[in-house]
């Protein structure tokens, strides 16, 4: 009740084909673009619906007078964000992303959802292709920035990793331009590279910056662990040492919003991921590593290395297709397939038309999920730790009430 309809469309749908129903449900107003439709006086008529979503957006922003945190990157956005709300809430009332709500109309509906008690935002940005993180920090107006890492994913957008490289650093000169301040992983070769080549107002972290001491997963304790000189020790519901660099950067962000070492700790021990990122599940069967919630080459290397080095008894993977790769597709599978040749891992199934071209008969192939789930109906698992790791589009997730 109350609430303004926005008639968005899609290139399956039209939202002006239901403002008038919207109003009839208590909508108290619908803003539309579609000039055919009867005068109302609920309704009202703009040139572009998405432009003027995204301009009330960024009004709203600007009367918060918050400060406002950009995060985008290749991998670990969404892990970095959740980790950032949880250690900032400690402290602020604090407005975040829901989900994956990162794009051109998830940004404006995150603002505004802020509002006069909001103390700190913070926004992922995702993008596919170049000038949208533009677009999204003209929306945002981020004050302090974080990229995550820079690696190939969306190369049919982007073209290349250098594509990626210039399409991120997009927050970055944006943040030159209005004097805003990066938080960076100082180890990340390119993110260094990218740091230096502009007049940044930066804050560091890393895992050699900060002389993490990683403890090893066990079989009782398959999480990830750590100390660094200035905290306890550091102990997680995220499997992957990859992850730490995600913990590394809301630690750096709680710091210099002077949250208190304690405090921050405890809010990332607490996050346990539910999103199917990184998230270990253990089933009446099995134990089962969930991250197929997305793929691309660079988080697919980091995960099968991680579960190549997780001590368990049978360990097996099920991988699907790397979505969105455009000419890099062909090559990119392949390097995947040769990594797991020269890997000691044989318990190997492969999800999609991709994956069974790359592997030329070397691993037992699927042509979908569902045909997994068949599969493991007629012939359940039992004993055994999977990492399941896939694009969304391929749908791994539904195989977990199979395992």
């Amino acid at each position: 009740m109350g609430c303004l309809f926005f008639a968005l469309k899609g290139a399956r749908f039209d939202g002006n084909r239901f403002a008038l129903q919207a109003l009839e449900k208590g909508a108290a107003r619908a803003v539309v673009d579609d000039a055919s439709l009867p005068t109302h006086p609920q309704l009202w008529l703009v040139d572009d619906v998405l432009a003027a979503l995204q301009t009330l957006a960024n009004r709203h922003r600007r009367t918060l007078n918050i400060p406002v945190i950009a995060v985008t990157g290749t991998n670990g956005k969404t892990t970095t964000k959740e980790l950032l709300a949880r250690v900032l809430a400690t402290r602020y009332q604090t407005g975040v992303t829901q989900g994956n709500l990162n794009n051109h109309i998830g940004v404006p509906l995150t603002l505004l959802r802020m509002n006069a008690t909001t103390q700190i935002g913070i926004v992922e940005m995702g993008a596919s292709h170049p000038g949208e993180i533009a677009e999204l920090c003209r929306i945002a107006e981020p004050d302090f920035g974080l990229i995550t890492n820079i690696g190939k994913a969306h190369l049919e957008g982007f073209g290349s990793l250098e594509g990626v490289r210039k399409a991120k650093g997009e927050l970055y000169d944006y943040l030159t331009i209005h004097a805003g301040t990066t938080f960076y992983n100082a180890d990340h070769a390119i993110l260094s590279e990218m740091v230096a080549e502009r007049a940044l107002r930066t804050v560091r972290y890393g895992i050699k910056e900060q002389a993490v001491r990683i403890t090893a997963p066990d079989a009782t304790c398959p999480f990830l662990r750590f100390s660094l000189p200035d905290y306890p020790l550091i102990e997680t519901n995220l499997t992957g040492a990859y992850n730490i660099d995600n913990v590394l950067a809301a630690l750096a962000v709680g710091k210099h919003f002077n949250i208190p070492a304690a405090a921050a700790v405890a809010a990332v021990s607490a996050y346990a991921p539910d999103n199917a990122r990184s998230q270990l599940i253990r089933t009446a069967r099995n134990t089962v590593i969930m991250d197929a919630y997305n793929a691309n080459p660079s988080s697919m290397a980091v995960a099968i290395d991680h579960f190549i080095r997780l001590p368990a008894n049978h360990k097996m993977l099920i991988l699907g297709d790397m979505l969105e790769l455009g000419a890099n597709s062909a090559a990119e599978h392949a390097a995947v397939i040769d990594r797991l040749t020269q890997s000691p891992l044989k318990d190997v199934w492969l999800v999609g038309r991709l994956f069974t071209q790359a592997a030329q008969n070397r691993y037992r192939c699927f042509d979908s999920t569902d045909a997994v789930k068949a599969h493991l109906a007629a012939a359940p698992l039992t004993g055994v730790t999977l990492l399941i790791k896939g694009s969304r589009g391929v749908g791994l997730d539904r195989l977990e009430a199979y395992l």
